[in-house]
């Protein structure tokens, strides 16, 4: 039986994990805000990219009249606490123009990244539930790049 282990969002892990990041962009260049977004993780202290996946197009889901998303999963391993990742993940989201304040749920976005998977590493799973931050990722399943 899978069991489930509840991490606090705040705390840092007492040795680096492993954590999947989904990474999508359908607005503007693209390749660029993706490119960016490997680099970006690949430079960050506390951060090391461990593999990145192919890129794949994929139609856009929500609102219509969006153009296709270019979609691709990052394995990291980092020492920052869930809180502290998710904060850089939405630092690089910004850095390439991106304004959740301003946008529509589901629209078209510069550069998306979110947390898949935390401590992907050892048996069960671990599932963090705080303030914008849901892991396992809710809707994971409903991505088909993710389950390539």
């Amino acid at each position: 039986m899978t069991t489930a282990r509840t991490i606090d969002p705040h705390a840092k892990p007492d040795h680096p994990v492993t954590v999947f990041v989904a990474i999508g962009s359908n607005m503007g260049d693209r390749s660029a805000h993706m490119d960016h977004a490997f680099r970006a993780l690949a430079s960050t202290a506390g951060i090391r990219l461990l593999r990145q996946s192919s890129v794949h197009e994929t139609a856009p889901v929500g609102p219509p009249g969006q153009g296709p998303y270019l979609n691709a999963v990052a394995e990291i391993s980092t020492d920052l606490s869930p809180h502290a990742l998710l904060a850089t993940l939405l630092q690089i989201e910004s850095q390439r123009g991106r304004d959740r304040t301003r946008e529509v749920r589901f629209g078209p976005r510069t550069l998306d990244l979110d947390m898949l998977i935390w401590d992907a590493s050892l048996p069960g799973f671990a599932r963090i539930d705080a303030p914008g931050l849901s892991v396992p990722h809710p809707r994971m399943h409903e991505r088909p790049f993710v389950l390539l």
